[in-house]
């Protein structure tokens, strides 16, 4: 067989001679699916004599069967030989056929390209200090303490550490346009909680139930919606209820509610630990993703657009899946960011060429390193994570081959990164 290879950035162009081995063999698997389907009086189905079979055969029908077969053989054929990794289907020509002899097919697609890794073994990045201190333990107390605080409704006016209800809208304050996701109903807020926009919560200490108040916040230069950053915003708010809540004071016999604890300090002491165990594993994986950011910014590859197409499809549904546990639709979201779909799209066009080339990046190290999971491997991930799940219908998500794939990618991207923290770790 012989391949001519043409590629302009990432489009390659495929043309294909088989020879007449291939050609007699693609011949031969059409009469044998064609005669499968015959009834010849005297045969069995898929029984009777190749030539007989093909005496019977339409002429076109037998060249169809025979081009589709050779087509999709000599295709996959010629990607092995050539090493094309494609990343679309290809347009098929068929450039030249006499029947039985000659064959000549052009393929074109999107492929990736030559992958030229950098030097990782030298590439240094500083892990963050993990540290927990007094006030961190502080924080988690605290909360603990008010999951199971008491709650008395009263007729004063809030304080800090009170819960009020509140109905509460924003709108714009140049254009008085209702603002997407600023209002709620029967909102219970904890006063002193930092939960909300700088600024809200002291607007509302002093309130009683039913007061009503207006009053504008500019949001936050560094917010997270860009649209709303140092946007000034009119709320309307008005209290329901307010209640004073009563926390169970900090003491041994507190922290023997909260688990097996013996003493409050045996409870400070099991949270600092834990904290101290998330931390460092938070950590080290932001150090990953920041090693294989590196590797991947200083890797020589050219992306193909579909891929990063695909990326940006990934990225934009499980942001619309998030908005739904939010209570958003596509269009608030766009409309609080301040962009049209197609340059929400664009926005995320960077962030999703790097992920699918760190993906490139993660497989092409692992070829290099010959790292490889075995069966063996994944079967026991796969029954450490059923060990998770008493409901035998996760346990059987667990094995539907889509996922056993992840898991199996997952990893293999994990074996990944750690030779490549190794490859570091030796030259030091």
């Amino acid at each position: 067989m012989q391949v001519k290879q043409d590629t302009t950035g990432t489009t390659v162009k495929l043309t294909v001679n088989p020879d007449q081995a291939q050609i007699n063999a693609a011949k031969l698997e059409a009469v044998q699916r064609l005669g499968a389907k015959l009834k010849l009086p005297g045969f069995r189905p898929g029984k009777t004599p190749t030539a007989l079979v093909e005496k019977q055969l339409d002429p076109n029908t037998l060249q169809s069967e025979f081009l589709e077969i050779i087509i999709n053989n000599v295709y996959i054929l010629a990607l092995q030989q050539q090493k094309v990794r494609p990343v679309t289907q290809p347009q098929v020509s068929i450039l030249k056929f006499v029947p039985y002899s000659e064959l000549e097919v052009s393929y074109e697609l999107e492929a990736i390209g030559a992958i030229k890794l950098p030097d990782y073994s030298k590439i240094k990045i500083a892990r963050k200090p993990v540290s927990v201190t007094a006030k961190d333990v502080d924080e988690v107390v605290n909360n603990l303490r008010s999951r199971v605080a008491v709650k008395e409704e009263v007729t004063r006016a809030a304080k800090l550490s009170d819960e009020v209800v509140i109905d509460f809208k924003g709108v714009d304050a140049a254009s008085k346009e209702p603002i997407s996701g600023a209002d709620g109903k029967d909102y219970p807020l904890l006063l002193g909680s930092n939960s909300f926009i700088p600024g809200f919560e002291e607007e509302v200490v002093g309130l009683k139930a039913t007061d009503s108040k207006e009053f504008t916040i500019t949001f936050p230069k560094n917010y997270s919606a860009e649209a709303l950053q140092n946007k000034k915003v009119i709320f309307n708010i008005t209290v329901h209820k307010v209640n004073k809540v009563v926390q169970p004071a900090a003491d041994d016999a507190f922290a023997a509610t909260v688990g097996p604890f013996k003493s409050l300090t045996e409870l400070r002491m099991d949270i600092e630990k834990q904290l101290q165990v998330e931390r460092s594993g938070q950590v080290e994986r932001d150090y990953d993703n920041e090693l294989l950011e590196q590797i991947a910014k200083k890797t020589d590859v050219t992306v193909p657009k579909p891929l990063v197409d695909e990326e940006i499809e990934r990225i934009e549904t499980e942001e619309k899946r998030n908005l739904v546990y939010r209570g958003q639709t596509w269009q608030e979201h766009l409309t609080s960011e301040g962009v049209t779909e197609d340059q929400h799209r664009e926005k995320n066009r960077d962030g999703a060429e790097l992920r699918v080339k760190a993906g490139l990046v993660l497989a092409e190290i692992a070829e290099k390193e010959h790292i490889t999971v075995s069966p063996e491997e994944l079967d026991m991930h796969l029954q450490l994570l059923k060990g998770q799940y008493a409901d035998p219908n996760m346990q059987g998500e667990i094995d539907k081959p889509e996922n056993r794939r992840e898991i199996a990618s997952r990893l293999l991207s994990e074996k990944t990164i750690q030779a490549v923290k190794q490859a570091i770790d030796k030259v030091g």
